[in-house]
């Protein structure tokens, strides 16, 4: 599997349970989650974070922190080391949990579904931090950019859509799309596309070249965390000619988009879902 994957299964991974909130906000905290990452530092809460995951690539202030290891291989010693007060974990890191637990570290718990979960985050995690007004404030930001995004849209044709977050480098294999559940799907449908795979309620779908031919989208999206030289990016569309009898291919349409915001279910899914419109419908 490509290197990119892993930040876009990351993010997909997994409603919220957080553990109950201490007497005092914690001061170092350590997040496994380039969401959850983003969310800490929008909450304003960012020189409380002591370390971050293998994965997390924003903002450019985490650059300078330790680094402590991801979904499937977190540094266990290296956490405890730094004596942290409040840990964001995966729900799904079932061993993780158990070792920090025992050793009575603070958790919140996470694990993504729709859109509308990333506005609920924002709302758990500054409960359990100690900033719901900013929570608050950030997100009917949020809400507001993505009603504005639906109404910029309303009216115009929405072109079935193949949204593409992951396939072998320069070849049509390993292609891993979009269902019809996840904040993929609802960015895309905020921004006026209609998901070709909408009936297939599921995060993820293992789409065969013949798939793809079959469902005959007008556009295909990629979406990606690492950006391309001009070089690599003529590569990768030129791997699709051989669908030339696909709409999106013979109309090209086919479009990469590498940008975190469409990737990363933060407080940046407004604007990602704006930059995905504008794709969709050749806004500048």
């Amino acid at each position: 599997m490509m290197k990119r994957l892993p930040v876009v299964v990351a993010a997909l991974a997994l409603s919220v349970v957080t553990v109950p909130a201490q007497d005092l906000p914690p001061r170092r905290i350590i997040s496994f989650i380039p969401a959850v990452t983003e969310m800490l530092f929008a909450l304003g809460a960012g020189d409380r974070v002591v370390a971050v995951g293998s994965f997390d690539r924003y903002p450019q202030e985490i650059e300078k922190l330790p680094r402590v290891g991801a979904l499937l291989d977190p540094d266990l010693e290296r956490i405890i080391s730094l004596e942290p007060d409040l840990v964001t974990v995966y729900g799904s890191q079932t061993d993780l949990r158990t070792q920090l637990e025992r050793a009575k570290v603070p958790l919140f718990l996470y694990s993504h579904a729709d859109l509308s979960d990333v506005t609920k985050t924002i709302l758990d995690l500054g409960a359990r931090i100690g900033r719901n007004e900013r929570a608050r404030e950030l997100t009917a930001g949020i809400e507001r950019s993505l009603a504005n995004v639906r109404q910029r849209v309303a009216g115009q044709a929405r072109p079935r859509t193949l949204i593409v977050f992951g396939r072998e480098s320069g070849a049509l294999r390993g292609i891993y799309a979009s269902g019809g559940y996840g904040f993929i799907h609802d960015m895309v449908t905020a921004a006026g596309g209609d998901n070709v795979f909408a009936d297939l309620k599921q995060q993820a779908v293992q789409a065969t070249t013949e798939l793809v031919i079959a469902r005959r989208p007008d556009v295909i999206l990629e979406l990606r965390a690492e950006s391309l030289n001009a070089e690599q990016l003529s590569r990768e569309l030129a791997a699709w000619k051989p669908l030339a009898s696909v709409p999106a291919v013979r109309n090209n349409r086919v479009h990469v988009i590498a940008d975190l915001r469409t990737v990363v279910p933060g407080p940046r899914v407004a604007e990602g879902a704006d930059v995905i419109a504008r794709v969709l419908h050749g806004q500048k």
